[in-house]
């Protein structure tokens, strides 16, 4: 009965353990980033499925619950995740929206890459014609290591070093990354190419790729019949090297607009790492992954 008593009064007399934040994630390469900065010190929660749309995704009751219990919701914003910007709308959970972040190089999209005046879509969201795709960037997710570390570390300061210290060895590894993908790139600079939708400008402007053009428009909305046939002759014309379908949509529009013109078709990209194995690694592994695939196609 003593050693009862006594392993009671210890346990009162232990401090109670600081909780660490629940932290929330709308994509993949978001729930990398933040996964590098917490390190061992937990898993940020991904709302995106595996295979999903990122522009057009519905979230579980589950999810929700998760939302409504976050300390922190780290996403891109609502010009990427509309459904997420829904939901935020009625919850207590504070959010950091990394398009908006101070620090974010932000590109428009290129004329004809987004929703044009008149088109009607039924996404229920006009957020202008900012490029959400702001990942593809490296700059963009140096960036946001620092201001997730930030803002977890004043959530939890008992840890704010260990968070600073992660991101810091994270932005070593994007570092790396960048500099082998830009070799890769660089043979590849006057090489046009065509990709699904337009989700590819950070990644072209930072590697000195020439513009890509795309089927779909910036929010993967199925093209209307005169891109589809602008862009046909164009390939006929001999204008592309290749083109690209994606991950999770039918490659058979672009198949068929590719017919008896002389464009390869490439690999199939995944600008979200949606079928990817989610994770810490899952950012670079996504970035890899695209230089990869546009490099077996357009290399002279």
């Amino acid at each position: 009965m003593r050693y009862i008593i006594s392993f009671l009064l210890a346990s009162v007399a232990m401090p109670a353990a600081a909780e660490l934040p629940r932290v929330v994630t709308d994509i993949p390469p978001v729930q990398a980033l933040v996964a590098q900065v917490m390190g061992d010190l937990g898993t940020p929660v991904l709302l995106l499925e595996k295979g999903a749309d990122e522009h057009d995704f519905a979230l579980r009751p589950s999810q929700m619950r998760d939302i409504s219990k976050a300390d922190l919701v780290v996403w891109i914003g609502p010009e990427l995740t509309p459904w997420l910007e829904r939901a935020l709308e009625g919850s207590p959970a504070p959010a950091l929206a990394l398009l908006d972040a101070e620090g974010t190089q932000t590109r428009a999209f290129a004329e004809g890459e987004a929703e044009e005046e008149g088109e009607d879509h039924d996404h229920g969201h006009d957020h202008g014609n900012i490029d959400p795709h702001a990942w593809m960037d490296p700059a963009n997710a140096e960036v946001w290591l620092d201001l997730i570390a930030a803002r977890l570390g004043e959530l939890d300061p008992a840890e704010a070093a260990t968070y600073a210290a992660n991101a810091a060895a994270a932005k070593a590894r994007v570092q790396a990354m960048d500099a082998k993908i830009a070799s890769q790139m660089k043979p590849l600079a006057d090489q046009r190419f065509v990709t699904f939708h337009a989700a590819y400008g950070y990644f072209a402007a930072h590697y000195g790729l020439t513009g890509a053009a795309s089927l779909a428009l910036g929010d993967a909305a199925a093209p209307g019949a005169a891109r589809l046939s602008a862009l046909s002759a164009e390939m006929k014309a001999g204008a592309y090297a290749c083109a690209f379908p994606e991950i999770q949509h039918d490659p058979a529009v672009l198949t068929q607009i590719m017919a008896d013109s002389p464009t390869r078709l490439g690999g199939t990209l995944d600008p979200v790492g949606s079928s990817l194995d989610f994770g810490a690694g899952a950012y670079e592994d996504l970035m890899r992954r695209i230089a990869t695939t546009l490099q077996a196609c357009l290399q002279p």
